[in-house]
């Protein structure tokens, strides 16, 4: 298996022979092979242990023994203690996804702090089977059934090619020690019911599953780079705009295609939709109508998509003092001067009486009933009005502050000022107030 790994990182992974890498090991049989099969090869190589302290005195044994290994092979070795449970609680989320998000987490924090070009993992055939049919039992696209990754990012699984037979043959046949995961026996998880009660199956009527599933993989990865090539061509006709907050899609684009549906969920699958009838009923939808993922949202806006960040925080109301104080706002820096003379009123500079500003003024989102007396214009309007007639997309007009003078609004921000503060013939101080 050494000759064998070294010819796979030589012709595949060539990187590895000359960069720092980070071995993330549990003390299971898998990780310690790799380790000692990298340690073989004189790989410059440091280990990182997570201790989820979740099997009691079993996962301080696990830490002990990796510590151990690391002072017997005198390379460098990192351990964390976590709170699992307390983290999943709090974040609403399974125990197995707070290890991993953790695990993660505390990998790429030690690569960015010390210098880890790699982080590598022990995944070999086997975990690719079972990650294929946990995948394909819950429903997934083509990506899903294509397997785990051999390179993403900055991790690395050099041991994809071999099986688990293959893994456990190297360690008896070179004596090596390992800890056993107590939990690993259980069926409480899907990945365990796969791995002691359905792979065997699947084993038993073909024995050469594990090649079978790899020819799989390559003709699956050899369709989606078809795909990909496909939808980068589309994508060039497809997308409007990009823009700070969201990505513009023109939906005839869309509905042109024999199979709209299909193209949606290649455009949209990575940010975690999951209703796609109704991603689907978009494209003829009323303007304002959107669905929602965890992420993001996707509005119909007149012939658009448009895609933006879910972002669940409100804005904060934010009090301004004096002239000389600035405020950052998603539109940029707002900030006040004295003026001379007035240049031409736009969209992100306005020019006001400043004897009509009482301080602190405000910035705020706005909100149904709010009225205004739109610059240029006689009478008032109502905001929602305004923006209807601006015919603003639902993201934007959820996006748009005011900036208010006690009950009174100055300006829409970066849209259109009030009449009321403007400078007249009988102003004696003018006011700029700018985004920059």
């Amino acid at each position: 298996m050494l000759n064998q790994l070294k010819k796979h990182i030589d012709n595949r992974l060539e990187f590895l022979n000359k960069n720092k890498l980070l071995i993330a090991i549990s003390g299971g049989v898998d990780s310690v092979v790799l380790t000692h099969l990298c340690h073989q090869l004189n790989l410059n190589i440091s280990l990182a242990h997570c201790n989820f302290n979740l099997r009691g005195k079993e996962s301080d044994d696990d830490e002990k023994f990796v510590l151990q290994l690391a002072d017997d092979l005198n390379i460098e070795a990192f351990t964390e203690s976590f709170n699992t449970e307390g983290y999943a609680s709090e974040n609403k989320i399974s125990i197995q996804m707070s290890a991993r998000e953790l695990r993660y987490y505390w990998f790429d924090e030690l690569a960015l702090q010390l210098g880890f070009d790699y982080i590598l993992t022990a995944h070999h055939a086997d975990d690719n089977l079972e990650t294929f049919l946990i995948n394909f039992s819950r429903g997934t696209g083509l990506d899903g059934l294509t397997g785990i990754p051999e390179i993403n990012n900055k991790f690395v699984r050099p041991l994809l090619p071999f099986s688990r037979e293959n893994v456990i043959d190297y360690a008896k046949a070179n004596n090596l020690e390992w800890r056993v995961d107590s939990s690993n026996a259980s069926t409480k998880y899907l990945r365990n019911k796969l791995r002691h009660e359905v792979i065997p199956i699947l084993k038993e009527i073909n024995p050469s599953l594990l090649q079978s599933y790899q020819g799989t993989i390559n003709n699956l990865s050899d369709s989606g780079d078809i795909i990909e090539d496909a939808m980068e061509l589309f994508l060039e006709d497809a997308i409007d705009a990009i823009q700070d907050n969201k990505i513009i899609f023109k939906i005839p684009e869309f509905k042109k295609q024999n199979n709209p549906k299909a193209y949606l969920f290649e455009v949209f699958k990575d940010y975690e939709f999951t209703e796609w009838n109704d991603i689907v009923n978009l494209l003829d939808a009323q303007s304002g109508k959107y669905v929602l993922s965890n992420t993001h949202r996707l509005i119909k806006h007149r012939d658009t998509l448009l895609l933006s960040e879910l972002h669940l925080e409100e804005q904060e109301e934010i009090l301004i003092l004096n002239i000389n104080q600035e405020v950052e706002t998603p539109f940029g820096i707002l900030t006040f001067s004295k003026a001379n003379d007035v240049s031409l009123n736009d969209t992100t500079t306005i020019y006001v009486d400043e004897s009509l500003l009482k301080f602190p003024l405000e910035v705020r989102p706005w909100k149904v009933g709010d009225v205004f007396f739109p610059f240029g214009m006689k009478g008032k309007k109502k905001v929602s009005k305004y923006f209807k007639d601006e015919k603003l997309s639902l993201l934007d007009k959820e996006s748009s502050l005011l900036l208010c003078s006690g009950n009174s609004i100055v300006w829409v921000i970066n849209r259109r000022a009030d009449n009321r503060f403007r400078v007249t013939e009988n102003t004696e101080n003018i006011i700029k107030i700018e985004l920059k």
